[in-house]
């Protein structure tokens, strides 16, 4: 079952969200070539303390791991798709790097995630950033009280299909808010008009995550999880709320 938030639940995760995209910002121009990753984790974590707010992900410990999460965000680079620890490794040129983020402000919780190239990219890893970032926005423009789940999925097909890109079908989305990971969880892929209802209230991590020739990921020691193919990977999210007027960002600085 999915929890409904209130009026008062979406102005309160306004705020964490509003602290989770300054961070998100602050580390997309900080990730560049001879940055180690285990920075970049150290600034988020120093940058949402000093907003008032928690790293939704340190110590995060989903049912059935063992470990807690031991940083403050993921960072993942190239065909590591998600989950990546942001440890001694050293951006280079030519790097991929999906930064993802949580932020619990009073306990209302807000989850984020961007791609970063650090120059020079091929063309061909330009193309899969930019239509995995365009399929988010497309997805949340789909998204209204009365509408479905599968509007959502068939959006970020309706960009990425055309591409010949991969979406990774073995992740998702996920309801968010009162903890990191609520229902529903939201595929990449659907039919419009099909899967649970969109209801005023409901606030969804929408999370494209797209690779140049795999549609799954495999785990590695650690945790990461990785294309199948090791092609390159590209991530976009934001949290949205579905409101009387339509879909809203809480995790954009607009």
């Amino acid at each position: 079952m999915f929890r409904l938030k209130n009026e008062n639940d979406i102005k309160q995760l306004k705020i964490s969200g509003k602290i989770l995209a300054s961070v998100l910002e602050i580390l997309k121009e900080a990730a560049k070539e001879g940055v180690k990753l285990s920075f970049l984790d150290e600034l988020a974590r120093r940058l949402i303390g000093e907003a008032g707010g928690k790293p939704a992900f340190l110590g995060y410990k989903p049912e059935g791991v063992k470990t807690p999460y031991p940083a403050s965000i993921c960072a993942s680079v190239n065909e590591v798709v998600v989950h990546g620890l942001p440890g001694g490794y050293v951006l280079k040129k030519g790097d991929v790097l999906k930064i993802d983020a949580g932020v619990s402000y009073d306990g209302y919780i807000t989850d984020s995630a961007l791609t970063v190239a650090i120059p020079p990219v091929s063309s061909e890893a330009g193309k899969l950033i930019a239509a995995t970032e365009k399929s988010l926005y497309e997805a949340i423009n789909v998204m209204r009280s009365g509408g479905h789940l599968g509007d959502i999925g068939a959006a970020v097909e309706s960009v990425i299909n055309p591409t010949g890109f991969k979406i990774i079908k073995n992740l998702t989305g996920h309801g968010v808010g009162f903890e990191l990971h609520e229902d529903p969880s939201i595929y990449n892929f659907g039919n419009r008009g099909e899967g649970i209802e969109l209801k005023e209230g409901m606030v969804l991590a929408i999370e494209p995550m797209v690779s140049i020739s795999s549609s799954r990921v495999v785990e590695r020691k650690g945790g990461s999880l990785v294309t199948e193919d090791g092609s390159l990977s590209a991530h976009f999210e934001h949290t949205v709320a579905i409101t009387e007027k339509g879909a809203e960002v809480l995790t954009s600085l607009a």
